[in-house]
C-alpha cells in the first residue's frame, strides 16, 4: 500500500478577510476624530445619530458578491439590515467604551493592516496577472501535458474518516492491507467511524508526486491520505482519458500561471518584509532562527512511502490530494 500524504501549508499567503472584519472597521470608525467627519455620498438609512450611506450598501453588496442584476428588493432589504444591526452594535460597544480597552484598540489596529495588505496584494497581483502573454500561455500548457492533452480522470473508491490521535500506528497496522474491505475491517474494529464511497481525481489538479505515485500504481495498491481535518484510504478503480484543449485549456493555463505569479508575489514579499525589519533584544536571535525543515516556507509537494522503498517525508494531505487549482469544468 501506498502512503501519499502533502504539506498543505501554503508558502506565505497575506489575504484581507473583510467579512469577518466589517465589525472591527466600523469600530474604528467611532473615534472622537472621525465623528466629526462628514457623511459622503447620498444618505438613505439612519441609525441614531449615524447615517447609512447608498455607498456603504453598494459596498456591503459588492462584498456578498451580489451582482446587479441580482440585487432584487429582498437582498437588498438584507444587506441594509446588516449595517443597520452593525451600526447598533458598535453603537452599544462604544457605549459600553469597549474602544477603549487595549485589546480592542490593537485588533482594530490589526484588522486595518490586514485590510490594507490584502488591497495591496490584490492589486499587485491583478496588474502582473493583466502581462501574461498568449505565448506564456502556450508555452505552459506543451510544458504540462498531464494537465492538458494527456489529462485523466481517476475513478476512485475511497474510505473516509476523521483524524485520529495516533494516525502514524493506524497507518503502519494498514501498510500491507490489499483491499478496501480489509481496511474497512480494520476500522471497525478500532470502532473508528466511517464513510465509504467513490469520487474523481483529476490530473489537471493533482500535486505531481501524488499523480506520479498514481501512475506507477500496481492493481491491488490502496492510497492513504491525510489532514487535519480528515483521511482518507482510496483506490483506483477505473481511468478516463480527458483531454483540455481549446479556449478551456487557455483559460485554466492562464489561471494557472496566475497562480504562480502569486506565489513568487507572496515569498519575495515576504522575504523582503523580513528583510526591512530591525528587531530589539531577544527578538533578533530569535528571527534568526532557521526554520524547522518539518514546516517549510515553500510546500515541497507531497511524498509516497511504498512497499519497495520510502520517499522523503511530508506533512499532511487533505483527504483528496488538495491543491488551490480551480479544476476544468469539463
Amino acid at each position: 500500500m501506498f502512503h501519499v500524504s502533502r504539506n498543505s501549508r501554503s508558502p506565505w499567503r497575506l489575504a484581507a478577510t473583510i467579512c469577518g472584519l466589517a465589525a472591527a472597521i466600523a469600530l474604528a470608525g467611532c473615534s472622537k476624530k472621525q465623528d466629526t467627519t462628514a457623511v459622503v455620498g447620498q444618505v438613505i438609512a439612519h441609525v441614531g445619530p449615524d447615517d447609512i450611506t447608498q455607498q456603504e450598501l453598494d459596498n456591503e453588496l459588492r462584498l456578498a458578491n451580489v451582482p446587479p442584476d441580482k440585487r432584487s428588493d429582498e437582498v437588498v432589504k438584507a444587506l441594509l439590515s446588516r449595517i443597520i444591526e452593525r451600526k447598533y452594535l458598535v453603537q452599544e460597544a462604544v457605549a459600553a467604551k469597549l474602544d477603549r480597552e487595549p485589546t480592542q484598540h490593537l485588533d482594530l489596529l490589526r484588522a486595518r493592516e490586514q485590510i490594507l495588505a490584502g488591497a495591496f496584494v490584490q492589486r499587485d497581483l491583478a496588474t502582473k496577472a493583466t502581462g501574461i502573454s498568449t505565448n506564456e500561455v502556450d508555452a505552459y500548457i506543451q510544458a504540462h501535458p498531464v494537465q492538458f492533452t494527456k489529462r485523466q480522470l481517476y475513478q476512485i473508491e475511497q474510505i473516509s474518516f476523521p483524524p485520529q490521535k495516533d494516525m502514524e500506528a493506524l497507518a503502519a497496522s494498514t501498510k500491507d492491507f490489499k483491499s478496501l474491505d480489509q481496511v474497512e475491517a480494520k476500522l471497525n474494529e478500532l470502532n473508528i467511524k466511517f464513510s465509504r464511497g467513490t469520487g474523481t481525481l483529476d490530473t489537471a489538479t493533482l500535486p505531481a508526486e501524488i499523480e506520479k505515485a498514481i501512475e506507477a500504481r500496481k492493481q491491488d495498491d490502496i492510497f492513504f491520505i491525510r489532514s487535519r481535518t480528515n483521511a482518507s484510504f482510496f483506490k483506483v478503480a477505473s481511468v478516463d482519458d480527458k483531454p483540455l484543449t481549446g479556449d478551456e485549456a487557455q483559460q485554466f493555463a492562464k489561471r494557472e500561471l496566475r497562480n504562480e505569479l502569486a506565489k513568487k508575489a507572496a515569498e519575495d514579499t515576504y522575504a523582503a518584509a523580513l528583510a526591512s525589519a530591525k528587531y530589539e533584544g531577544d527578538y533578533a536571535r530569535i528571527m534568526a532562527t532557521p526554520t524547522p525543515a518539518a514546516a517549510p516556507a515553500a510546500a515541497e509537494g507531497p511524498a509516497a512511502e511504498g512497499q519497495t522503498g520510502e520517499k522523503p517525508a511530508a506533512a499532511e494531505s487533505g483527504t483528496k490530494p488538495e491543491s488551490d487549482k480551480e479544476a476544468p469544468k469539463n
